[in-house]
């Protein structure tokens, strides 16, 4: 874990950095190096909980609303403590869009610190709330840290999305989901050779703009790999009607041979990456406002 001094030193480096809607991939590398600095982050550990008040300490820096959502999951283990962290600024059209990805990091009986998954995630997500507390937008933006995204054991729709499916039950209940023009979900992006899937599941339309984005941006070459349907936590909001997307590298690594292993370090990690991604969210952001 960083030093105190460390961590607010960072604070002060990214507050200096470029404002209006400028991402920073060299950003959101180092907030995923703290966060992988806690070691292994399964829900309830300490790696996990330093991850949280990292996370909480920062989007507040950031000014935006917290919320912290504490829930215990049943899970083939047995009831686990689990919490998102949902971060949120205001617009003024009455809608509302969302950027999401998973912060916990699957439980391996060796060292697991998930650089690229569950790191790269919330790394990107963090600096996201620097880049975007000033963009004038119009739509209200969430910022979603969902814990429990890995199976516990073996991945089934029982073990599997606990934070995702328990916001998207919410969201329904309290109507959020009926001011959510788009939700789109990160996982896996900052490998250094980021070729993003076009993934199945997810809305044609959204999408469609992503991809248009990435092209007009001159950044195709990091939305270039297959066609592949993946579960993800952008499947709970799908599943109830709204229009969500998920960006994905799933070949990380010689035949997707880090993925899931003690090689999935920082040294496979590229700020350019994080950055492609960013400048493409924010300019996505623009056009779903109305």
């Amino acid at each position: 874990m960083p030093r105190p001094t460390k961590l607010t030193a960072f604070l002060a480096f990214a507050a200096l950095a470029p404002a209006q809607a400028q991402f920073s991939g060299r950003n959101a590398l180092e907030h995923t190096r703290a966060l992988v600095s806690f070691g292994p982050r399964p829900p309830g550990s300490p790696g996990m909980q330093k991850a949280q008040a990292y996370i909480v300490k920062h989007l507040k820096a950031q000014g935006w609303q917290v919320r912290e959502d504490d829930f215990t999951a049943r899970t083939p283990a047995g009831p686990m403590a689990m919490k998102n962290i949902i971060a949120f600024r205001a617009g003024s059209s009455g809608k509302a869009v969302a950027l999401t990805g998973h912060y916990d990091t699957k439980i391996f009986p060796f060292r697991f610190v998930g650089a690229n998954d569950g790191g790269a995630s919330a790394g990107f997500l963090l600096e996201m709330a620097r880049a975007l507390k000033n963009a004038p937008l119009k739509n209200s933006v969430y910022l979603v840290f969902f814990d429990g995204e890995e199976a516990v054991r073996e991945w089934t729709a029982e073990d599997s999305l606990y934070g995702s499916r328990r916001l998207a039950a919410q969201w329904r209940r309290d109507r959020t989901l009926a001011a959510l023009t788009a939700l789109v979900n990160v996982d896996m992006i900052g490998d250094r050779d980021l070729r993003i899937v076009r993934e199945q599941y997810s809305s044609d339309t959204l999408m469609g703009l992503i991809w248009s984005v990435a092209r007009q941006l001159g950044l195709s070459r990091h939305f270039s790999g297959p066609a592949l349907a993946i579960e993800d936590d952008h499947v709970p909001f799908l599943r109830l009607g709204v229009r969500a997307a998920n960006l994905i590298d799933f070949d990380y690594g010689p035949d997707h041979s880090w993925w899931h292993t003690k090689e999935d370090t920082l040294d496979k990690l590229s700020p350019d990456s994080f950055e492609a991604v960013g400048r493409v969210l924010i300019e996505v952001l623009k056009r779903l406002d109305p």
